[in-house]
């Protein structure tokens, strides 16, 4: 756990207390902060620290706390607590702001922080696997794996890699990162901003924390990344802004958990950054081939009869089910869930790619109604009928690929639930062509 002096003596409230919130209380507390604590979940209250004062943050007087930390998930457009707080002065902070402050009681090391709509967590999970290969003390935290301030402190030298969404950098006002990288902007979470151009000033954020002195990595695959990474360029020296063209990596058929034109650019991204760490290409070529993709994001789950199943559930909305249908020339599309939007036209670029499409859920028969006249469509509703029918026929060199370009809460928990589910799925009907699908895991409550 990291604790740090910058807290000792102060105030705090913390509203929340799942995986971030909890580990937010442990490190204040160990720190010697004095810290108030709420969660609507009686369960949570009662799981809290004993030296923990419970109280709602909205009923407290905030005069002379340091901050209220609150969770990437409240929408601080909506919840009243960023205004509560701002009459007294208080900043809504998270805990990736917590580390910040946290820094300088650390032993000397370097940040990496990465965001972009789509492709983060596998590029987070890629630079984190390349500073491991060049022998490097690292951690890997953020939107990713555990919570940074969870983990034991580096020793001098190491790199700390965040994943960023914009919600956490939202609650962020004070890191800087040696590294910071874009790698692209699409639609996404607008019921969070005041339109896109809100969304893409969240994402920007990131570098204007930076010093003028630390790297900036962009992508350059759609003009809105390209808009921030000109203005960042006339902030600071051209060295160190990498503006990063995927089609100058060669190698990628020898990286077999990097196939697709979005892995391309994850891993041109990954390799800008391990460069701008210092790490050579002799280390970063061999990380690339021995990189082992994230679940849930271009999983190979399976192979049969020369049929490759492909589990990319993580695969939430168009723009990032796109590049998975580029990545294979014959796919079995299987899609739909709780839609974030009302087309495909993302996808379409690669609807050559689909020999039949799938679809289930919620978003079922929208997505039917748009895929039939160009291409065959089988409205499946279910997943594991899904799979079934995709099963009777594939051929082989064909690809059965769950890439749902949808959320998953209509049927499944979250997305993890669901490739989870695809996977047991396909484990059984190869082992048993006849065995019963396992069991949904539908959440008792329809998802928010």
């Amino acid at each position: 756990m990291i604790v740090s002096s910058a807290f000792a003596g102060k105030r705090y409230a913390v509203l929340g207390l799942a995986r971030s919130g909890l580990t937010s209380v442990n490190t204040l507390l160990e720190s010697g902060a004095d810290v108030f604590a709420w969660d609507t979940r009686e369960e949570a209250r009662a799981a809290c620290d004993p030296r923990v004062t419970l109280a709602d943050p909205l009923t407290l007087d905030l005069t002379g706390f340091a901050g209220v930390v609150v969770s990437p998930g409240v929408p601080l457009n909506r919840h009243p607590i960023g205004p509560h707080a701002a009459s007294f002065g208080v900043p809504v902070i998270g805990d990736i702001e917590l580390f910040a402050l946290a820094r300088a009681s650390l032993p000397a090391h370097r940040v990496v922080g990465i965001t972009g709509t789509n492709g983060k967590s596998t590029t987070t999970a890629l630079v984190h696997h390349l500073v491991e290969a060049a022998g490097i003390p690292t951690r890997m935290g953020g939107n990713i794996g555990l919570p940074v301030l969870g983990q034991d402190p580096l020793p001098a030298g190491g790199v700390y890699v965040l994943e960023l969404s914009s919600y956490q950098i939202d609650l962020t006002y004070s890191l800087e990162t040696d590294v910071a990288a874009l790698i692209n902007l699409s639609p996404d979470h607008l019921d969070r901003y005041d339109g896109f151009e809100g969304y893409a000033a969240s994402k920007a954020r990131l570098f204007a924390m930076q010093r003028a002195d630390q790297h900036a990595v962009f992508g350059r695959g759609d003009p809105h990344t390209l808009r921030i990474a000109g203005e960042v360029s006339g902030s600071r020296a051209g060295t160190l802004v990498h503006i990063v063209d995927p089609n100058t990596l060669e190698g990628q058929k020898d990286w077999p958990s990097l196939q697709g034109p979005h892995n391309l650019q994850n891993a041109a991204i990954a390799v800008a950054i391990a460069r701008a760490l210092g790490i050579g290409e002799g280390v970063w070529r061999e990380g690339l081939k021995s990189f082992v993709g994230l679940p849930h994001r271009m999983e190979r789950v399976a192979e049969a009869d020369g049929v490759l199943f492909i589990n990319d559930s993580k695969a939430t909305n168009p723009a990032s089910t796109a590049p998975a249908l580029g990545a294979f020339p014959r796919v079995h599309w299987i899609l739909g869930g709780l839609p974030k939007g009302d087309d495909l036209d993302d996808c379409a670029p690669y609807f050559d790619h689909v020999v039949q499409a799938y679809t289930i859920g919620e978003a079922g028969p929208r997505f039917a109604e748009i895929l039939d006249p160009i291409m065959p469509v089988k409205r499946s509703e279910m997943l594991c009928d899904a799979v079934r029918q995709a099963m009777d026929e594939a051929k082989p060199g064909e690809v059965i690929m769950l890439s749902p370009a949808c959320a998953s809460f209509d049927q499944f928990r979250d997305f993890e639930a669901r490739g989870d589910s695809f996977r047991q799925i396909v484990e059984a009907l190869i082992a048993d062509r006849a065995a019963p699908c396992p069991p949904s895991d539908r959440p008792t409550v329809e998802g928010a």
